[in-house]
C-alpha cells in the first residue's frame, strides 16, 4: 500500500522571524483539528525546553545563526512490528530497498497519515538504525523516529551493509563509497514514495560523513542535511587500508554498547539497559570498513544545501573547533550551528532528546 502523500503546509503570515519562534503561525494543510492539538501541545512542551535551554542559558548553548538568503529503486515490503491505537505512534515498518548493485539495503520507517514532510536517518559506525533512532523502552519516549513521526515527518532509517538487517556483501567490507551509493539509492526511493519536496537527511557520527559524501554527489534528492556529531577534523587526510586481508568480524560487546553515554544522569538505567540488549540483538558481530581514503573526497565547499551542524556541547567525538571548521567552510549561505547543552554523543537519547528534537525542527521549519 502506497503511503499517504506529503500534505503541503500553509503559512499564514508571522508575528516574529526567529526560527525558534515562528512554528506557532504554521498550520499543516489537511489535519484534523485533534490532530493540530495534540501536535500544538507537543511543540509547545518541545518548544518551553528549547527555551530554557537555548534561551535562557546562552553560555551553555552556542547557537549561530546566517540568515537564508534566499528561498527508484527497490522493492518495498512492509511489516507491522508495533500496534495501530489512536493514540498509538505509527507502526514500524520494514522495507527493503535495491542497491545500484542489486543489494538488499534494509529500510525502517514510520509514517503518520498525512506526513508534511520526509527525513532520513543514518546510524553511526557501531550499531544500525532501530537501536540508534528507534529505540523502545517501557514507560519512557526514547525512539527519534516516534518523535518526528508525531510532528508529522514520514520517517526513514536504513541498515547500511553489514548492520541490522542488511547483510555484508561478498567482500565481508563497507567502505565509503559504497555506503554512499547505498545511501544515494535509499534517498531516490523515498523520494520517488512521497509528493513534494526531497527528503531531509541526518546523519549521527560516522554516518554524517556517509550523508555529507550523498549530498556532494546528489544534492537534488536532499532538501535540508544535519551533520550530528560530526567525528571528523576537516583538515584531515586519510590513507587506504590493505585490501588483501579478510574482515575480522569480531563480536559486539555490552560495554561498548553503553560507551556512550558517558555523562551520569544523562539517561536512565532502564534505557541504557534497553540500548544496550538492543544493539546486541541487532548487531552481534562488528561491521567492517575499508578504503578510508575515499574520505579524502569531502569537502565541505561542496554542500550548497541547507546544512545544520548539531552536537552535544560534551561530545569527546565532536570537538568544537572542529565543528567550527566544518560550520566555516560550507558552501551555503543557509546554515544554522547547534551545541545541545549537556550532551554528549548520544544527545538524542539522553534528556538533551527534547533540545535535539526542536533544534532540527526550528531548522528545518525554517521558511525558505
Amino acid at each position: 500500500m502506497p503511503p499517504a502523500p506529503i500534505v503541503k503546509k500553509v503559512r499564514r503570515p508571522c508575528s516574529k522571524s526567529n526560527d525558534m519562534t515562528h512554528w506557532y503561525c504554521e498550520a499543516r494543510g489537511g489535519s484534523k483539528v485533534r490532530n493540530r492539538i495534540v501536535a500544538l501541545v507537543r511543540r509547545l512542551f518541545l518548544f518551553g525546553v528549547a527555551v530554557l535551554h537555548l534561551g535562557c542559558a546562552p553560555e551553555a548553548t552556542t547557537r549561530c545563526v546566517e540568515q537564508p538568503t534566499s528561498a527508484a529503486h527497490g522493492v518495498s515490503a512492509a511489516a507491522t512490528e508495533t500496534p495501530e491505537t489512536p493514540d498509538a505512534a505509527p507502526k514500524r515498518e520494514r522495507h527493503t530497498v535495491e542497491a545500484d548493485d542489486g543489494h538488499a539495503i534494509a529500510v525502517w520507517a514510520r509514517i503518520p497519515p498525512e506526513p508534511r514532510g520526509a527525513i532520513v536517518f543514518l546510524h553511526g559506525r557501531t550499531w544500525s538504525a532501530r537501536p540508534d533512532f528507534d529505540l523502545q523502552v517501557p514507560g519512557e519516549s526514547v525512539s527519534t523516529m516516534e518523535a518526528f513521526a508525531a510532528e508529522g515527518f514520514a520517517t526513514y532509517a536504513l541498515d547500511l551493509r553489514g548492520y541490522g538487517e542488511t547483510p555484508r556483501d561478498a567482500t565481508g567490507w563497507n567502505t565509503p563509497d559504497r555506503a554512499t551509493a547505498d545511501l544515494v539509492a535509499v534517498l531516490e526511493w523515498v523520494h520517488g514514495r512521497h509528493d513534494g519536496p526531497a527528503p531531509a537527511l541526518l546523519g549521527w557520527s560516522l554516518g554524517s560523513l556517509t550523508a555529507q559524501l550523498a549530498v556532494q554527489r546528489r544534492p537534488e534528492l536532499v532538501s535540508a542535511l544535519v551533520l550530528y556529531g560530526y567525528p571528523r577534523d576537516p583538515n584531515r587526510r586519510y590513507t587506504a587500508e590493505p585490501t588483501d586481508v579478510p574482515p575480522p568480524a569480531k563480536p559486539t560487546t555490552a560495554k561498548a554498547a553503553a560507551s556512550d553515554f558517558i555523562i551520569p544522569g544523562n539517561i536512565s538505567q532502564a534505557a541504557i539497559d534497553a540500548f544496550v540488549a538492543q544493539a546486541l540483538e541487532a548487531d552481534p558481530v562488528r561491521s567492517d570498513w575499508r578504503g578510508s581514503d575515499q574520505w579524502n573526497a569531502l569537502d565541505p565547499a561542496k554542500v550548497t544545501v541547507p546544512t545544520l551542524v548539531l552536537h552535544g556541547a560534551k561530545d569527546p567525538y565532536a570537538p568544537v573547533a572542529n565543528q567550527a571548521t566544518l560550520f566555516s567552510r560550507l558552501g551555503t549561505d543557509d546554515r544554522a550551528w547547534v551545541s545541545l547543552a549537556g550532551g554528549d554523543h548520544a544527545a538524542h537519547l539522553e534528556d538533551a532528546k527534547p533540545r535535539f528534537v526542536a533544534a532540527v525542527l526550528s531548522f528545518l521549519d525554517t521558511p525558505r
